[in-house]
């Protein structure tokens, strides 16, 4: 523990240093649009709302996809204590633009301080938490340091760590520091025996250790929905008549994969429309610019244009925060982020909360668990793939055989309905025991 907090003062006193330089590249990001153009200032700990009287927890997800995971939390939290205010952070800008319509009212959100000893003190001297839940791996050094320095519970939900974040934490420079700060938390719920396993081998106390499920299965369970968008509904209007397919997530190069395979099934199902949305909306219109350039007729969504003819077997979509919606157009789901090795997987329970027949590729990383949950309740509920053509030949079955696809769209909604329930309430009942209780 000691060499730990001699590597903490390093790193405390590295951050303090650079802290003019870190401020710099936060200004830069924001003149390239890559941070919020007005609260950039909440990312060096300046608040931009009013702390309420009261009791506060404050909830921290980095991305969009911790965020969402964190929602259905956020919201159970909000019914049952509602004199309690909550505080929602995030750090990335396209969190924000989708989380900030799924956040139940009356609920703050700030974006996240940078881990340098001044944004956090000023975060915390302003807000002052009376506990921090934190989402999947943030494992901040001066965060944790200084929320345990203030007596705040700590407590790390859907706990998760990469192949190579484990190996990086396990070395000997990095293991008496991530020893030192896991220590400090109230609370690890992991979301798989391998992750609990990494985190006692990272020497978190084994009595934190508490298993609840994996609150990404929740997403949709827990979702509040607003009805059917008028533009969604006019889509699957338009697509009843076809054979309908979504690849989603995709990240750069997939795409290529999953047009190919289009254009083979084409052979055969001449009626097929696939709907492609990249990971990134600024991704999905270099998609459609480089279709069009070689003579292809493709519809993009956010300029709401139609599939207004036969030739038109390409949608591309360059929007955020449709996909939950668009799942319910199509009845197979081929998700991406997973088709080339060092991807690491996208969550599969969206699809399959939709009734979709999913298919995915080997490189699942940190949702290996999920993809092993499902197949091992129902083979059927997930099929995965490692070439182009034994994905063709799955989706040419799906396409042919309205048994199957049915069979197989079953199997993916009963395993999620299974594995979804009681995952929030076994959650709720660890954070009253083990972070609302403590004062």
């Amino acid at each position: 523990m000691e060499l730990g907090v001699l590597v903490y003062r390093l790193y405390r006193a590295l951050t303090y240093g650079a802290s003019p330089l870190i401020n710099l590249h936060i200004r830069w990001r924001r003149l390239r649009g890559q941070e919020h153009f007005r609260r950039w200032p909440e990312r060096l700990g300046h608040p931009s709302a009013v702390r309420p009287p009261g009791s506060l927890v404050w909830f921290h997800a980095v991305s969009l996809g911790e965020g969402m995971a964190a929602i259905p939390m956020i919201r159970l939290c909000n019914e049952m204590k509602p004199d309690l205010t909550i505080l929602m952070t995030t750090t990335t800008l396209s969190a924000f633009e989708v989380i900030k319509n799924e956040l139940p009212v009356g609920v703050l959100h700030q974006f996240a301080p940078l881990d340098t000893p001044v944004a956090i003190d000023r975060f915390l001297g302003h807000w002052k938490p009376n506990a921090i839940i934190i989402m999947e791996n943030e494992l901040w050094p001066n965060l944790i340091m200084a929320a345990s320095g203030l007596l705040i519970p700590l407590a790390l939900l859907n706990a998760r760590m990469s192949t190579e974040s484990f190996k990086r934490w396990s070395s000997p420079l990095f293991l008496p520091l991530v020893s030192l700060l896991l220590s400090k938390f109230s609370l690890i719920a992991p979301l798989s025996t391998l992750q609990g396993i990494h985190f006692q081998l990272l020497q978190a106390p084994p009595f934190v250790i508490h298993f609840a499920g994996d609150l990404k299965y929740v997403v949709n369970k827990f979702h509040v929905s607003s009805g059917t968008s008028e533009s969604i509904r006019a889509l699957k209007e338009e697509l009843s008549e076809m054979k309908v397919w979504i690849a989603s997530s995709l990240h750069r190069g997939e795409e290529e994969v999953i047009l190919g395979v289009h254009n083979m099934l084409l052979n055969s199902h001449p009626d097929s429309v696939v709907i492609i949305v990249p990971r990134h909306p600024h991704h999905g219109q270099q998609i459609a610019q480089k279709l069009r350039k070689e003579g292809q007729s493709v519809a993009l969504r956010s300029q709401n244009e139609k599939l207004t003819s036969r030739k038109t077997n390409i949608y591309v979509v360059d929007t955020l925060g449709e996909l939950r919606e668009l799942y319910r157009v199509a009845p197979i789901a081929v998700i991406g982020g997973s088709f080339f090795p060092g991807l690491t997987g996208h969550n599969l329970s969206e699809a399959a909360a939709a009734g979709c027949a999913v298919i995915t590729g080997c490189h699942v990383g940190h949702f290996s668990h999920m993809v092993k949950a499902m197949q091992q309740a129902n083979p059927l509920s997930v099929t995965q793939f490692s070439t182009k053509l034994e994905l063709k030949e799955a989706m040419d079955s799906l396409l042919s055989n309205p048994e199957i696809l049915e069979t197989h769209q079953k199997a993916s909604k009963e395993v999620y309905e299974s594995l979804s329930n009681c995952i929030m309430f076994n959650i709720w009942n660890l954070l009253n025991l083990h972070i609302f209780r403590v004062k």
